[in-house]
């Protein structure tokens, strides 16, 4: 399975007839199933990719986006399965999918573009220095959801699948070289977060799709993916801080609507799901897949999964 975040775009944004991202919204919608009720969980960008990893909801710390790497300061636990406090670095005892993939025989990696060196983070209780981008580095940590939790820092696992984006072409050449899951993160101008970019390219959307259209093709032809594969292009959130319709989906939909769009050799290309979707049923998806339990929000009853509706040729 693959995944892919861009950064800060509504639904109409980037699906809609005047779309700057031909590339993602006719393209490679012509060859998936564009999911058209899917939400992001938080304002501003950290929260919705802890989310995607932990099923943990968003907190005042994550929802500033992680200006200091502060430890998690935990005040009590509540239903389903989350940890209450603020903070951003979430202690050993908090799980994660990548956690429940190694501890299953499973293999991941986060792919992070402009990373300097694998696991890179800045020191525990330190002033984040990878919050804007600066010229030839363009990574920012907030968007690398892995190096928040102590379960996967602390173990030297997170060098070996917390590493550059540039590793991933290698990875991709055999399916045994692909891992189970991929993380992948584009850096600030890649992801359509800056307009325009530090290096003078007009970011957003028009960035993006370029991106995209370089880097998409090597996924869609590698072996894993022609064999079993699924890739999840989605955003972490809308622009201009709006929400969602309240009570639609455990864990919320105040990332407001950003869509999704599945791809896979066992979709029907050019179709629609309007099932309600978020973050947490992305992370739902990925532990049914693997026959793995739901964490947190992933786990809440009503919650969905991508089902039948997306999969529709799964065998």
């Amino acid at each position: 399975m693959f995944v892919i975040n861009l950064e800060n775009k509504g639904y109409y944004e980037t699906w809609g007839a005047s779309s700057k991202a031909a590339y993602l919204s006719k393209t490679l919608r012509a060859q998936g199933v564009l999911l058209s009720q899917y939400y992001g969980i938080a304002h501003n960008s950290a929260g919705n990719y802890l989310a995607q990893i932990s099923g943990q909801a968003s907190n005042p710390a994550s929802r500033a986006d992680c200006p200091t790497y502060s430890a998690f300061q935990q005040t009590g636990t509540a239903a389903p399965g989350q940890v209450l406090g603020t903070g951003c670095v979430y202690p050993p005892s908090v799980p994660t999918v990548a956690g429940q993939l190694t501890a299953a025989g499973k293999t991941w990696k986060g792919y992070m573009e402009d990373m300097q060196r694998p696991c890179e983070h800045p020191p525990l209780g330190a002033k984040d220095d990878h919050q804007s981008a600066k010229a030839g580095d363009q990574y920012a940590t907030r968007h690398n959801p892995f190096v928040y939790f102590e379960s996967i820092t602390s173990t030297p696992q997170c060098r070996s699948s917390v590493v550059p984006f540039t590793q991933l072409a290698g990875d991709l050449k055999s399916a045994a070289t692909t891992p189970d899951l991929s993380y992948i993160t584009p850096n600030l101008c890649h992801d359509g977060h800056d307009s325009p970019c530090v290096d003078g390219r007009p970011g957003g959307l028009e960035s993006a799709d370029a991106w995209l259209r370089e880097n998409v093709p090597a996924i869609l032809a590698s072996p894993a993916y022609r064999q079993d594969g699924l890739l999840v292009i989605t955003f972490d959130e809308s622009g201009g801080g709006t929400t969602g319709p309240a009570g639609l989906l455990p864990g919320g939909t105040a990332g407001g609507h950003i869509g999704a769009l599945v791809l896979s050799p066992f979709v029907k290309g050019g179709t629609t799901s309007s099932t309600p979707y978020n973050h947490y049923s992305l992370l739902a998806t990925i532990e049914d897949l693997f026959s793995l339990p739901r964490l947190g929000y992933a786990g809440a009853p009503g919650l969905n999964a991508f089902g039948t509706d997306i999969l529709a040729n799964r065998p």
